[in-house]
């Protein structure tokens, strides 16, 4: 496990001075490169695709086992296994809170990485007995505006990997509808998995413009 951490921090590095994988094609063709890809996991994987109206008419916020909403706006799939315990959704205020994740692309990307890789983890993915910090992040909501910073700059964590405490605003919109609340049981998290395109992705998914699956965790504190 340590050994793949070590290679995704080498690899990290060194893809921030390459230049695109995709030189030669426009924006609007990565764009359709993009959206084929992500059809192609819902299609591999037969999700069930539901409109944001479906997705309020239901009594649970949580899904079944293969539905995701999309999220028309900004382009995010989304599948809420766990709502979380919470009394309701997050106000205005600033929260402290910690995320555990698996972030995997869904778009190969030449010299960096293959479609199906885990670009970065600290869930128990491989190896239950190593020992990962969870992500950690200040998350500021005012009215619509969501916005969060990194607050951990270790090798291991999203900081580390991107240089940019900024986190991607794919991992807030999903808050919008979450209940989280402090737990130390695994079945009382806020739980989600998403497909990010782009747009809402990482630094490096904006300048390369591929997608991610990122399963996540949120637990206050």
């Amino acid at each position: 496990m340590k050994k793949i951490y070590y290679l995704l921090i080498i690899v990290g590095t060194l893809a921030f001075g390459l230049q695109s994988c995709d030189d030669g094609k426009t924006y609007a063709e990565m764009k359709e490169d993009e959206a084929d890809a992500i059809n192609s996991y819902i299609n591999q994987n037969d999700i069930k695709v539901i409109s944001e109206a479906e997705f309020a008419a239901q009594d649970s916020m949580n899904l079944a086992e293969n539905e995701y909403v999309l999220l028309e706006e900004s382009g995010v799939y989304m599948h809420v296994s766990c709502r979380g315990k919470g009394k309701e959704v997050l106000q205005d205020g600033t929260y402290d809170i910690t995320a555990r994740f698996v972030e995997i692309a869904l778009q190969t990307r030449s010299d960096m990485f293959n479609a199906g890789d885990t670009i970065l983890a600290n869930m128990h993915v491989l190896n239950p007995d190593y020992l990962i910090e969870g992500e950690e992040f200040k998350l500021t909501i005012s009215g619509s505006s969501y916005s969060a910073s990194f607050t951990r700059n270790d090798s291991y964590s999203m900081y580390g990997r991107y240089s940019t405490s900024a986190v991607p605003s794919g991992w807030l919109i999903p808050l919008r509808y979450l209940k989280p609340s402090r737990t130390t049981k695994a079945d009382e998290l806020a739980r989600v998995k998403i497909i990010v395109p782009h747009s809402e992705g990482t630094s490096l998914a904006q300048q390369y413009v591929y997608p991610c699956l990122y399963e996540i965790t949120y637990n206050p504190y």
